[in-house]
């Protein structure tokens, strides 16, 4: 079985990217990897085409890990027809998703941190500036995703 995993915040510039990124390299470390397809997309579309945030590329790369290539895309229909699980970054992107995608019929979206201990939205660093809080929150919450799967 293949899993296949997107992240959704506001723009896919810091967050969704982060755990995009980050779980990637969880899976690749675990050498599961060939076991999940993983993406990112944002709800609105302020940002379409723009890369990610350098200091969310900084943060990423201070943990070794590259987000080259990557830029921001919107959500669409398809993507939900595709992905098994749409994990949002905050409470404000579940909704948007609930406005855009309609019925959750298949039951596939959630919040990344539902699967902690301590369910809450993911600080947004665009505007806390925090990016350590955000690496926190997006590791904890890619951990304990994984966890759920097995």
């Amino acid at each position: 079985m293949k899993y296949k995993i997107l992240f959704v915040c506001h723009g896919n510039i810091c967050r969704s990217p982060m755990a995009e990124f980050v779980m990637k390299d969880i899976v690749r470390q675990m050498g599961i990897e060939k076991q999940f397809e993983i993406a990112s997309a944002a709800t609105s579309r302020e940002e379409i085409g723009n890369a990610v945030y350098p200091p969310a590329r900084r943060k990423l790369a201070e943990h070794g890990i590259s987000c080259d290539g990557k830029t921001s895309r919107q959500i669409t229909m398809d993507d939900y027809r595709h992905y098994d699980y749409i994990i949002a970054m905050d409470q404000n992107n579940l909704r948007n998703l609930r406005k855009m995608l309609g019925e959750d019929v298949d039951d596939k979206i959630s919040l990344l941190m539902d699967y902690t201990s301590r369910p809450a939205d993911v600080a947004d660093p665009w505007y806390t500036g925090d990016f350590d809080a955000t690496w926190n929150d997006v590791v904890e919450g890619c951990k304990g995703f994984i966890t759920s799967l097995t």
